[in-house]
């Protein structure tokens, strides 16, 4: 999503010797590494994959936080329910911050949710997947939140400014998700026969689901191009 020179499809759209001047000029600032801002001049085809992308990655955040919120009542300590509710917290601040650098792109959150609704746009599988026990809290922050730093540390990075300047802070708090996710693996795999069996049945179970996170190759991605 770092240039605009593809349609959403990822279908080639001109090589920077095709693009007319405003277009090249363009490609130019993102080639030197600069940030776009919303009111900045951009090709349609930058704009719209920058709705895609933020808006399946908000609507991730929001619908990330429904198989752990299941367990806030039921976490076996006073302390992992403080810790696991200020992490559920945390998913509706990321949602919200990333719906807002959506609305600097001319949509709106009632328009990408309706989009969630009908199937146009999408969130990440991983949530699919049940929570069957408290192993799985920690399995979910270790590895899904792992695989989500892996993801989101180069979005820091990315031309486009209100996205960048959101994945700064979220990276920041998604380093507690993933180590509280950790924590709880340790002191389960320390515990009981039967706590390690339920730690190693959540990793089994969530391993996999996790590794999908980082898509498909990049031969088989339309998005690959981009």
């Amino acid at each position: 999503m770092y240039a605009q020179n593809v349609e959403s499809t990822g279908k080639k759209v001109k090589s920077l010797e095709e693009m007319d001047p405003q277009e090249r000029a363009f490609q130019e600032r993102i080639n030197a590494g600069e940030k776009i801002e919303p009111k900045d001049w951009m090709p349609e085809g930058y704009r719209q994959n920058l709705i895609r992308q933020i808006g399946q990655h908000a609507h991730s955040e929001i619908v990330g936080q429904l198989p752990e919120g299941n367990w806030i009542t039921r976490a076996p300590t006073l302390e992992r329910k403080a810790i696991l509710l200020a992490k559920v917290q945390d998913e509706a601040g990321h949602g919200l911050y990333l719906y807002c650098a959506a609305e600097t792109l001319g949509t709106s959150r009632d328009e990408m949710t309706e989009q969630l609704l009908d199937g146009r746009m999408k969130y990440s599988s991983i949530f699919n997947y049940p929570t069957l026990n408290w192993a799985d809290m920690g399995a979910v922050g270790w590895l899904v939140d792992g695989a989500a730093i892996m993801n989101q540390v180069a979005l820091q990075r990315t031309s486009y400014g209100p996205y960048s300047r959101a994945m700064i802070r979220i990276c920041k708090e998604e380093a507690f998700h993933q180590r509280q996710g950790y924590d709880i693996m340790m002191k389960m795999c320390a515990g009981t026969p039967e706590q390690k069996a339920m730690a190693q049945d959540a990793l089994d179970r969530l391993w996999y689901p996790s590794l999908m996170m980082f898509g498909p190759s990049d031969k088989d991605s339309v998005h690959s191009a981009q």
